[in-house]
């Protein structure tokens, strides 16, 4: 009998929109496993490029150059993050600027730079010179940026005077990987290195094609940029977080994208399209009133899973700690029944149930840098391997590049993460609504009047036609009960109906009031004061 093959991971894309805050969510069988945000504010994103001004070396401790890129802390530049090629990227930048020099396919190559060397000889303070994230301002630290400048697609990752094109270690086909590489070979510009990416895997010419020009067209409007701009500013900007994950990630493994605001579907949909007419299908518009992020039953799992304490099955749970330097996270098996035949046994079970979760942790709150790993101890080596093993397969999935140390002697295994932005934390605890903790509250009886008092208050005052209100969906029952509940009377007395709509993340008395645009009104009068 053949071996059955593993089902397949569903995935689905669930995207929101409120408050100027874009909310991000991968789930993987129904399960978040990534929750992104993203504020329309938000700079100095990785693989954000920037015209900056070098403002200060230090090249005998560091070894490394400060650059004004327009943050409130100057970004750091290592001499490592230079690439080989920054003599000639740099003296291209003087160029565009000075002459207006429009192509880089007659532009002589200037010396590499040694692998050991001084930063100083390579820059000098005051210097203008093109640089791009790679590492956000994390906590008091400021950006980290690279002068190896690189546009990724779809497909391919141009990298201006690399002239060499590599191909995706995860595509392991040989045939496959000699394909790619003399397709790319033929139609790769002067003077630009490629990347091959993974999902090219069995692309033909013209899907390949169409990513080359667009990236190509890109980097024409880079050096467009650089004679106009003023200094330090920002020449190209990376895909926003919606439409890059849906560039990295969306597959055939996908079964759906959901998105509740308009004008974002329209830009997925036109994306989409541009990759592929069978992605379009896909893309679905929520117009339900009920937060996007509840009917999905995100906003549970976000409650549930971003606490000091994150519980699992069966008894088992974690503790989880964050520092400046790492995170620690702590296994114990709680009043988990024993079902093994002994110790060791229940503690392997325990580590194995354990380690599914942690993967899945260290992807949702993304968390980088050092992360130790407090397990069960267990005596036998051969549990030990099996418990590395497990957690090694299951952070296969994880795209941000991490090494992972087999148990050592104290039954802790270390994970080294990329770190590239803040880890994601998300206060689940509730303070008290009313009173912010000093143990006085209002009287819960009164939610009624004053829910009315407002509903009059617009209605009468504000003469708005047409709103909605969001509550804690246990005052959401007590106003919706029965045949002629509360909410009923008011939509007789004030002849409009009053939508009232529940939303789990409400504290028990907390009241919102949005407008047809889905705006909400702010009460800058008492609704109950006289005018």
């Amino acid at each position: 009998m053949s071996e059955e093959l593993p089902k397949p991971i569903s995935k689905e894309l669930v995207i929101t929109s409120a408050d100027k805050e874009i909310q991000i969510a991968l789930l993987e069988d129904k399960k978040l496993v990534e929750i992104h945000k993203e504020k329309s504010i938000d700079q100095f994103a990785v693989g954000d490029i920037y015209l900056g001004v070098v403002k200060k070396i230090n090249s005998s401790g560091m070894n490394a150059a400060f650059v004004n890129i327009g943050s409130e802390r100057d970004a750091f530049l290592h001499y490592l993050d230079l690439g080989i090629h920054a003599r000639t990227m740099n003296e291209f930048v003087n160029q565009v600027i000075t002459s207006n020099k429009k192509s880089i396919s007659n532009f002589p190559y200037q010396p590499e730079i040694p692998k050991v060397g001084k930063i100083n000889e390579v820059l000098t303070t005051g210097q203008k010179i093109l640089v791009q994230v790679a590492k956000e301002p994390i906590s008091t630290k400021g950006a980290t940026v690279t002068t190896e400048i690189s546009l990724a697609g779809r497909y391919l990752v141009l990298v201006p005077f690399m002239d060499k094109v590599t191909v995706s270690q995860k595509i392991k086909s040989s045939a496959e990987r000699r394909r790619l590489k003399n397709l790319v070979q033929a139609i790769r510009p002067k003077k630009c290195g490629i990347i091959i990416r993974t999902v090219a895997n069995g692309k033909n010419l013209d899907e390949i094609t169409k990513d080359l020009n667009q990236l190509v067209e890109k980097w024409k409007l880079i050096i467009e940029k650089l004679p106009i701009v003023t200094y330090p500013a920002k020449v190209a900007a990376e895909l926003d977080i919606a439409t890059s994950l849906i560039r990295d990630m969306v597959n055939d493994s996908f079964e759906a994208i959901h998105v509740d605001n308009p004008i974002i579907y329209q830009e997925i949909k036109q994306y989409l399209s541009s990759i592929s007419t069978n992605y379009a299908s896909i893309l679905k518009l929520y117009k339900n009133p009920k937060p996007l992020f509840e009917t999905m039953n995100i906003a549970k799992q976000i409650k549930g899973s971003f606490g000091k304490i994150v519980t699992i099955k069966n008894g088992i749970y974690l503790v989880i700690e964050h520092t400046e330097a790492m995170h620690v996270i702590d296994v114990n098996s709680g009043n988990r029944n024993k079902s093994g035949k002994d110790q060791e046994e229940n503690a392997t079970a325990v580590n194995l149930e354990a380690a599914a979760e942690i993967a899945r942790q260290l992807r949702l709150r993304d968390m980088g840098g050092i992360i130790t790993i407090d397990f069960i101890d267990m005596k036998k080596p051969t549990n030990r391997n099996l418990l590395y093993q497990t957690l090694v397969q299951l952070m296969k999935n994880d795209k941000a590049k991490h090494t992972i140390l087999p148990v050592n002697k104290f039954g802790l295994i270390q994970i080294t993460r990329q770190r590239v932005r803040q880890a994601t934390i998300i206060d689940t605890s509730e303070n008290c609504p009313s009173c912010n903790g000093t143990g006085k509250v209002k009287a819960s009886i009164l939610i009624e009047e004053e829910i009315q008092n407002m509903i009059e208050y617009l209605i009468e005052k504000q003469v708005e036609k047409s709103f909605s209100i969001t509550v804690h969906p246990m005052v959401y029952a007590y106003l919706t009960k029965g045949l002629f509940s509360k909410r009923v009377k008011w939509s007789l007395k004030y002849k409009q109906w009053i939508r009232i709509h529940p939303k789990q993340s409400h504290h028990l008395l907390e009241l919102k009031f949005f407008n047809k645009d889905k705006e909400q009104i702010i009460f800058w009068t008492k609704p109950n004061s006289e005018e």
